[in-house]
This record gives structure tokens, sequence and C-alpha cells, in this order.
């Protein structure tokens, strides 16, 4: 049998253990291997724009509420009478009613949009009345959804339910409908208001109008303050309705709201 020169037996196994050398160094490097391909899911698509109609419609709400401020001139709105659009709620439902024949929603076009009333007095036990309204469907015309919610938890400490309030309070937007029951120093009882500004975290604020906040009985008969860009830190709104059996509710338009006739 012809032997191989020892030269040669070790030139062969050195280019063998540098060809395996080569080939785990690929290995580990993915050099030359098929990599599966990996997928990491969509990508989700953008919030949408506040629609321009949703925006007109606040605009002409908060610009109904500033001309009514200015009409009254600081002085003072009968708000004695069921009728009377100087009271509270009654306020904040005429400075809707007044400018929604402009809009619909999208989703229900050709329902007209009407505004809830305050959930009875039966039916916001064992919560004292005024922390909210009526649950009214959007398919009846109803463009409001419940934004955040606040109602003092008895099973919580004053402290944890502060904490919570003042969170609550941070979620308040421009053009908000405002709805709480409260025991303060302008009154107990319920009270509304629209508010004309995002919150505001630098100054820990927020900013609203509404209408017989304050007032006075003038020979038995209730009058009001028509207010616009009232300010007040969160605390001082918190102040007012986290207690016992109080509360609040912010409610928000629709994303969907268009222009009628769109």
């Amino acid at each position: 049998m012809k032997r191989f020169p020892v030269f040669i037996l070790c030139l062969l196994l050195t280019v063998s253990l540098f060809l395996s050398a080569a080939a785990e160094e690929a290995a580990g490097s993915g050099e030359g291997m098929e990599i599966e391909e990996i997928t990491f899911g969509e990508i989700p698509e953008e919030l949408p724009e506040e629609s321009p109609a949703r925006a007109a419609f606040i605009e002409d709400i908060i610009a109904l509420g500033k001309q009514l401020y200015d009409e009254a001139g600081g002085k003072l709105r009968r708000a004695h009478y069921k009728g009377d659009i100087y009271v509270c709620k009654n306020f904040t439902v005429y400075l809707f009613r007044q400018t929604r024949d402009r809009y619909r929603m999208a989703e229900y076009p050709d329902t007209e949009l009407v505004i809830p009333n305050n959930l009875p007095a039966a039916k916001c036990k064992p919560y004292a009345y005024g922390y909210g309204w009526e649950d009214i469907p959007a398919s009846k015309g109803n463009p409001f959804e419940v934004a955040a919610q606040f109602l003092y938890d008895s099973k919580l400490s004053r402290d944890e339910n502060r904490a919570l309030a003042l969170e609550f309070m941070k979620q308040v937007r421009q053009g908000d409908y405002f709805q709480m029951t409260a025991n303060y120093s302008h009154g107990v009882g319920a009270h509304s208001a629209v508010m004309i500004a995002d919150y505001d975290p630098e100054t820990n604020t927020v900013h609203w109008m509404d209408s017989n906040m304050a007032g006075k009985r003038i020979n038995g008969i209730r009058y009001g303050k028509v207010q616009f860009d009232a300010v007040e830190s969160i605390d001082w709104w918190v102040d007012a309705f986290c207690q016992k059996k109080r509360g609040a509710t912010i409610y928000r338009l629709r994303n969907d709201i268009v222009f009628a006739g769109e």
C-alpha cells in the first residue's frame, strides 16, 4: 500500500481544521444562513385628529357663553324659576341647544342632538343629587360620552379619595361639560359648568364658564352671576365635591361630530 509523505498528511490536517473553524465562525455570525423573517406586528395607526365640526361646535358654545357674559356686564341675572336660563344647568343646556342645529353625529346623521337632564334624585342614591346625567344613548341623539367620573368611596381613606379626585380633575379638556354635587363656599347641591380650556399642569388650574355658582336672593328671588374664564386650582374643585355621598362627572362630545348635511 502506497503511503503519503508525513508533511502532506500534516498539510491536509491543517487545511481541514481551518475550514472547520471558518464554518463555525460563519454559523455563529449568521453568515451564509437563511434567517427566518421576524414579524413584529403592524405599526398602529395614528390617533384620529379632532374633526373640524367638533372643534367648531365647541367654539360656538364658548362664544355664546362669552356673549351672555358680556351682555350681563357683571350684573346678576334671575336664576329662580324653572325656565330661567341663568339657573346653572339651564345655562349650559341653553348654550348647547342654541348651537346644536349645525351639527350631527356621523353615526346618526339624521338625528337631532340632545343633551340629557340630570339624573333624578331617587336614581342618584346612595349619592346626593347632581353628580351625573340620565343615560341617553347616542342613537337617541346624545353626543356626549363620560370622559371621567369620581364618586367618593367610603371604603377608602379621605387621602386616597382626594388623590383619585385630583387625577379625575386632570382629565379636563376644552369643551367638557362638568357636573357635580358639592358642598362649598358657594352653596350645597348640584352645579353645572363648561370647561373652556384644557387642564393646565403648569398652574394646576382649570378655566370655565357658568351661571349661578355665586349669587344672592333679592326679595325672595334668586339671582345668579354669569362667569366666563373663571379660574381656580383643581384642589379648589376637589374641596367642593370630594366628600361622602358626593362626586362629579366629566362629559365630552364624541369624536364623530360632523356638520349637518355632510
